[in-house]
């Protein structure tokens, strides 16, 4: 049984996602709270396995909350944001300060509105009770990777869900802006996958934007795949392209990083290299896959780092990955393989 606390400022609110996280029987919420002081003393005598959080709230906000407990008690915690530009924002922080995940709150009380959204509750709560959540103060630092000449017509692909958000970043951060194209699929919803870029241009030294079809890949620059749409990689007039499409959901997912891999693979072959990152459930194994069968080299994220470790698990397990690192090494050992691309070309 999950333990959970349900920290919101809103009477309705606090009671819909107390009804609606019991559902399935593997749930129980201990406690409720209108805002962190009352919170900071539940938790500490009932001791949660997840804890979902508002961010605005009286007293203290839900980040400076988060901010605090993450340092002082390090435990699972759901975000429940609204999808607004500045909610937005402010759940990409929340996520960068350690949450484990966020669920958008639903813009409407119909029973199916209710349902899906109770669905997506109880599935990421399930997800953040299993990961492994650290300090702030245990992170590793990351050092920059020196400069390097990226070989012509190479690529860099990564694909994650939860916990991708930091590690995405911690990847990107140690990039330099000589590397390859890159390429993203990170599960997001819609929304919230441009101010992620946004985001990751503000604290790296690439050139990241939400993909738009039928652009041009550009060295020193990333391309997320837009929320609710999958990401594509086509070789077009001589030239690597992005493309867009909203087709049907591929291993559970839009964006799907297995639709990501799998174009890179077949239009890249071995002038790419690829890596998964934390994230549940099997998304990306069958890619990842085959880029390694068609002669790219692949990386997967290591159990000890993973906040969630089930996508680079079971590509690992099914193959995929010839190779495991923790997310602080992961940035090097692309940049290396991207140059052993170059020695043998």
């Amino acid at each position: 049984m999950i333990r959970a606390i349900v920290i919101d400022d809103s009477a309705m609110m606090r009671e819909m996602l107390a009804r609606q996280l019991p559902r399935d029987g593997d749930i129980e919420v201990v406690a409720t709270a209108e805002d962190p002081l009352e919170a900071r003393s539940l938790i500490k005598e009932l001791n949660p396995d997840v804890v979902t959080l508002d961010i605005e709230m009286p007293n203290m906000n839900g980040l400076q909350f988060l901010e605090k407990l993450m340092r002082l008690r390090p435990l699972p915690v759901v975000m429940v944001s609204t999808l607004t530009h500045r909610g937005a924002s402010e759940t990409l922080l929340a996520l960068e300060l350690g949450a484990v995940d966020f669920v958008e709150k639903p813009k409407t009380a119909a029973p199916d509105g209710l349902a899906a959204f109770g669905d997506v509750l109880r599935k990421k709560v399930r997800s953040a009770a299993g990961a492994t959540v650290k300090g702030r103060d245990e992170k590793a630092e990351f050092g920059a990777v020196p400069a390097f000449q990226a070989p012509a017509g190479t690529l860099i692909a990564i694909g994650a869900s939860t916990g991708g958000v930091e590690a995405i970043r911690a990847v990107l951060g140690r990039l330099p802006p000589s590397s390859p194209p890159i390429v993203i699929a990170q599960h997001m919803p819609a929304g919230f996958t441009a101010r992620f870029a946004e985001r990751l241009t503000d604290v790296t030294a690439l050139t990241v934007a939400e993909a738009q079809d039928r652009q041009v890949l550009k060295p020193g620059h990333a391309y997320v795949a837009p929320g609710d749409f999958h990401l594509r990689i086509e070789r077009s007039s001589g030239e690597l392209k992005c493309r867009i499409t909203q087709d049907e959901l591929a291993s559970g997912h839009r964006p799907s990083v297995d639709v990501l891999f799998e174009s890179v693979a077949r239009t890249l072959g071995p002038m790419a290299v690829g890596a998964i990152l934390t994230g549940m459930g099997r998304d990306g194994a069958r890619g990842l896959r085959l880029m390694r069968e068609a002669g790219a080299f692949t990386l997967g994220q290591s159990e000890g780092s993973a906040l969630v470790y089930g996508m680079p698990r079971v590509a690992f397990e099914e193959g995929a990955v010839m190779e495991q690192a923790p997310v602080e090494a992961i940035a090097g050992k692309l940049a290396h393989a991207l140059q052993r691309i170059r020695g043998t070309s």
